[in-house]
């Protein structure tokens, strides 16, 4: 007689077959029927496979409740008829008699075949089963009787030697703790303040989050409140105890309610290490299960499939679904330690990615070939149960030190391409047999296309992110031409995305590598491991593509700890120090460089330039998808550096030129103050069109020049320095003015088409002994020098001539000029005259304007305020090159 039913109904797609899974086991354990929730799960698990990925069509599920057991029901839309069967199975019974296969020995079926192990499993694991066919829909039917509960023995094991026994203290101690359903400490026994060093008065009444440390390994999806909201759970986790430490604890958790309804759990809990005394006895003896076809609990023990491996919800993510896997998989097994490796593209080599149990050096991305030897335990492609390992040294490197001894290993495979390696290993020998073997196959069988899926979506997800990263490297590369800056952004991009430190050596022409620059994530390590690298000699750069492992700093930081450890206990022998490795100081770097550390060269232009040195800490490995992007980001690198290199070297060039046209220092002229501002135009010129210049002719005669050379830049330039050298030369001939820039405009001329016209202020200055200055000049087409008296009043102190490089011959006069004290002379170039903001221009009544307002004031102050009078008038860069030149004549008090 049916006393509950429950249906759920699932689309065709992937997701379905977890969603069934989950609804099984669900309904069986809110029944009550945790006897039968494994076999129930991998029965329907199979069927809706069937059914929403193989035959593409939606899938019911129905639960049937009786006193004495389960029907459950999965009905399709493909009501096909053919049964699909393995080897030697004949068809035959009725709905009420079980499907009986001629051979029921399931090891000569065909397990690579995905869509005939539903029936396949019917025959092997429900009471009875059958197929009912209907014109639009298939259902296909099992039952699982719950096994006699007896009132005696429910399990027993076999008689086992004391040396095989598992270890526990000479007391062991069981804490006994009640939740209730707001996740609140009820009790604490005394054997729980014993083990965790907490008095009850500091834990009842809290809540068991503020001392459980949950999950102990990351990844593990299942949170600590909705453990404790299951029925049943059993696993690992840690305990904070009163001293600060966290202790590893196994526990089992039950589900139960007292007489006035109220809900709570109670909790077991023994040290991780004494696990079996509380360990459910169909996870540990699986193995007697397994050989003998027995479930504990009388029923008939079946291989589990995702759900019944890995639990739901399922991580959704690829490193929390590896970690409970392996955890899974060492539980399952009564194993000591688990690991799982995925496979490279090439399938070539196999990446450690998630372990329980083993050194932590060996956690992540420790690597090993896929083929290590010839022989049928050499390949990861095959299933492998290795009894004891001692008596095959280096067998299995990963295991090698730990202490492990059995182990058993099956491959992952998807559409028969090997995507990954799963193992369990056991500190005693001859732990387990080919049937456990079968047991993983199957279970592994069953998570590698979830694996696999995963997997792709992070390779997806970091390509992804690859790329982002690369264009933004790309971009910060190139907004730079500095070298140290360069350096800086390399380390800066890599630290600490990539790597946990990073050193980066450049190679001059014909020179040793330098280390240039070091950068640690953490910032107190950045000088240690600075100082660490430069005792020992830099990587040879080679021109090969790739990373390389390169060994030397951890052993030479491994070296200095141990050095510093013997000194600080008396017993180096008089051991010479070594700089900066104190005993914490050597133990800090060691720690820091103490993982994998690879080189990639710097090549740009077919030389090596360079080399990017990038390390991890605590034993780490890199990931081979980073080593692709470092090496992506190397190239890159390389070539912002050789730009880098290139800029610095020319600027270097420029600026030693452009400084030479540059006046030296300006003369000391007496009775006459004299300032000149320079601003060129555009970024990195020192020297542009503009110039001037101050020098003495002869004794008590001094000439002042300042020039405007059409255009901006190199091409200005080179007329600049052939003016300014020409003006010095001809003026110290004893020539006149106008004989002077006539003979210039000669050699302008005589560039040809390198010529350029120019505007020109040239003349002479003579102090007086009255205290005035004469002033001897000609203004060849340059704006007009203007002349500020005392009284404020402004005027021009010359009349326009013709500008040279334009005519052969020019008519120039001399313009004599007398400046009294106090008064000021300003000459600028037409950058200042022209400065523009949108329409409006400064002009010659703007700059008398301003010049007006600097009565009284130095030479130097009247060009300082003049300059930020033409830079306030608009907010843009000036395009043009600008140039004051400012005389004053001191009076008496000044």
């Amino acid at each position: 007689m049916v006393t509950a039913r429950a249906t759920a109904t699932f689309e065709p797609v992937g997701r379905s077959v977890a969603s069934a899974r989950g609804f099984v086991r669900d309904t069986l354990q809110g029944w009550g029927f945790s006897e039968v929730v494994d076999d129930a799960v991998v029965l329907v698990s199979e069927l809706v496979t069937n059914a929403v990925v193989h035959a593409g069509t939606s899938a019911e599920v129905v639960c049937l409740r009786d006193d004495d057991g389960v029907r459950i029901e999965v009905a399709d839309r493909y009501p096909r008829r053919t049964v699909p069967l393995y080897d030697g199975a004949r068809p035959g019974g009725s709905p009420d008699q079980p499907f009986e296969p001629a051979h029921a020995d399931p090891s000569r079926a065909d397990l690579e075949r995905e869509g005939g192990r539903g029936l396949l499993l019917c025959a092997a694991l429900a009471t009875c089963w059958g197929v009912d066919y209907a014109p639009a829909h298939k259902r296909i039917w099992f039952r699982l009787d719950l096994p006699a509960r007896a009132a005696g023995t429910r399990f027993a094991g076999p008689v086992t030697p004391d040396g095989l026994l598992p270890d526990a203290d000479s007391t062991v101690r069981v804490a006994v703790l009640q939740v209730d359903a707001e996740g609140l400490v009820l009790s604490w026994n005394q054997d729980a303040e014993l083990l965790f060093d907490l008095d009850p008065a500091l834990v009842v009444g809290k809540p068991l989050g503020a001392v459980a440390a949950w999950p102990q390994t990351p990844g593990t999806g299942l949170g600590l409140d909705e453990a404790l909201r299951l029925s049943r759970w059993e696993g690992s986790y840690g305990m904070r105890c009163g001293d600060g430490r966290t202790m590893p604890v196994y526990g089992a958790h039950l589900r139960v309610r007292d007489s006035r309804g109220a809900a709570s759990t109670v909790c077991l809990l023994v040290r991780d290490s004494e696990r079996a005394v509380l360990q459910s006895p169909f996870r540990s003896q699986n193995a007697d299960s397994a050989a003998t076809g027995a479930h504990p609990d009388g029923g008939i023990g079946g291989p589990q499939t995702f759900d019944a491996f890995i639990g739901s919800p399922a991580p959704d993510d690829l490193d929390g679904l590896l970690q409970r896997t392996v955890e899974r998989a060492r539980d399952m097994l009564d194993g000591d330690a688990a690991y799982l490796l995925l496979a490279t593209d090439d399938e070539t080599e196999l990446e450690v990615r998630a372990s329980c149990g083993l050194p932590s050096g060996r956690q992540r991305f420790s690597r090993v070939p896929v083929e290590a030897g010839s022989g049928r335990y050499g390949s990861a492609r095959l299933p492998a149960v290795h009894d004891d390992l001692t008596a095959q040294p280096g067998a299995v490197p990963l295991l090698g030190g730990t202490g492990l001894r059995s182990l058993v290993t099956v491959p992952l495979k998807v559409e028969g391409r090997l995507t990954g390696s799963l193992g369990v290993a056991a500190q005693a020998a001859d732990q387990y047999r080919n049937e456990d073997a079968l047991r993983l196959q199957f279970a592994a069988d069953r998570i590698a296309l979830a694996v696999e899926s995963a997997r792709l979506t992070e390779l997806e997800r970091l390509r992804r992110g690859s790329l982002s990263f690369l264009v933004e490297a790309s971009d910060l590369l190139a907004g730079t031409l500095e070298r140290d800056q360069t350096l800086a952004l390399m380390a800066q991009m890599t630290v600490p995305t990539l790597a946990a430190w990073c050193a980066v050596y450049t190679i001059s022409e014909q020179s040793a590598p330098e280390l240039a620059f070091v950068l640690h994530e953490d910032e107190d390590q950045i000088d240690g491991l600075r100082e660490l690298l430069r005792q020992i000699p830099p990587p040879e750069p080679l021109n090969t593509p790739g990373a390389r492992n390169w060994r030397a700093p951890a052993q030479t930081a491994h070296d200095a700890a141990m050095r510093a450890s013997l000194r600080s206990l008396g017993r180096d022998g008089g051991t010479r120090p070594v700089p900066g490795s104190g005993p914490a100081t050597a133990l800090a770097t060691a720690g820091t460089v103490s993982g994998e550390t690879v080189v990639l060269p710097l090549v740009a232009r077919n030389r090596v330039i360079g080399m990017l040195t990038l390390g991890k800490a605590a034993d780490e490995k890199f990931r081979r998808e980073i080593l692709e992007l470092a090496e992506d980001l190397s190239r890159r690198a390389a070539l912002a550096l050789d730009n880098a290199r290139l800029y610095s070297e020319r600027t270097a060039i420029s600026r030693a030129l452009q400084r030479s046209l540059l006046p030296p220092e300006l003369p000391k002229i007496p009775g006459v103050e004299v300032e000149v501002i320079y601003r060129a135009a555009g970024e990195g010129n020192e020297v542009g069109g503009d110039f001037y210049d101050v020098f003495t002719i002869r004794e008590g005669t001094y000439g002042f020049a300042i020039g405007d050379v059409c255009g901006t830049g190199p091409e200005a330039a080179s007329v600049t320095g052939l003016a300014r050298h020409s003006l010095r030369l001809l003026a110290r001939e004893g020539l006149t003015a106008p004989e002077v820039l006539k003979r210039l405009n000669a050699a302008i001329l005589d560039e040809g088409e390198r010529s350029r016209f120019l505007t020109l202020l040239y003349g002479e200055m003579t102090p007086r002994q009255d205290g005035t200055v004469e002033l001897r000049s000609v203004c060849a087409g340059h704006p007009l020098p203007l002349r500020l008296r005392p009284d404020g009043s402004v005027s021009a102190a010359a009349e326009p001539q013709p500008l040279l490089g334009v005519m052969e011959d020019l008519e120039l006069a001399e313009e004599t000029v007398l400046l009294d004290p106090g008064d000021v002379l300003l000459c600028v170039t037409d950058g200042i005259t022209e400065r523009r903001e949108g329409s409006r221009m400064l002009g010659d009544d703007g700059l008398a304007e301003v010049l007006a307002g600097c009565t009284g004031l130095t030479a130097g102050a009247v060009a300082s305020r003049v300059l930020r009078a033409v830079e306030r008038f608009a907010p843009e860069p000036a395009s043009d090159d600008m140039a004051i030149l400012a005389l004053r004549v001191p009076t008496q008090r000044s």
